[in-house]
């Protein structure tokens, strides 16, 4: 791998994850997170993410989202960068096969930063009728899946408050963190690769 150093401008919600497999692995990466709660902000996350890219205008960058926002891609085409590949964080977290199991069995996927900022985000977004937050999520979810990463704290206490919110079931899965890896792995290769082509 190049010893010259790369960029990753990119969602903070597996922050700890991506820092732990930076250091494991000796990638010359550094890295530049935004907030997590900018997902559910369009506007808010292109805003933040065209600035972090032009932070980096000079430097040679991957971005760290799914297909968060539907201008993803015309925005980093615009900054002549990637993105890790995945629909999401989740999706990289888990394999596309996992998740989307997981997903057509009705998960709502809780991870430790989320479920830390939940009531500011919630409230936000959703304001405080607990009714109307109930329905909005019993539409689509049937239970509440919590992933623990080897980099998460202790959130158990946050989860059993968002599954008396939501009224919805927990369930716990301890996950590794072989498929991040390989999707940071894998764009750190297809940067390297389009460098070397140029």
């Amino acid at each position: 791998m190049s010893t010259s150093t790369l960029s990753l401008v990119g969602c903070g919600i597996l922050q700890k994850e991506v820092g732990y497999l930076i250091a494991k692995n000796n990638w010359p990466l550094a890295t530049d997170f935004l907030p997590a709660s900018l997902h559910i902000d369009f506007k808010g996350l292109a805003g933040a993410l065209h600035t972090g890219l032009a932070r980096h205008a000079d430097e040679q960058t991957i971005v760290f989202y799914g297909a968060c926002h539907p201008g993803m891609d015309t925005m980093l085409n615009e900054a002549r960068t990637l993105r890790t590949a995945g629909q999401n964080c989740i999706e990289m977290l888990l394999g596309a096969e996992e998740f989307n199991r997981e997903l057509t069995q009705g998960a709502y996927f809780l991870l430790d930063d989320w479920a830390r900022n939940w009531d500011a985000v919630i409230a936000k977004t959703f304001g405080s009728n607990i009714d109307v937050i109930r329905d909005i999520f019993h539409d689509q979810h049937r239970y509440l899946l919590c992933l623990r990463t080897p980099q998460s704290g202790d959130f158990s206490q946050k989860a059993l408050h968002i599954s008396a919110m939501l009224d919805l079931p927990l369930q716990w899965r301890d996950v590794s963190l072989d498929h991040l890896e390989n999707v940071l792995q894998a764009a750190i290769s297809r940067k390297l690769d389009s460098l070397h082509a140029q």
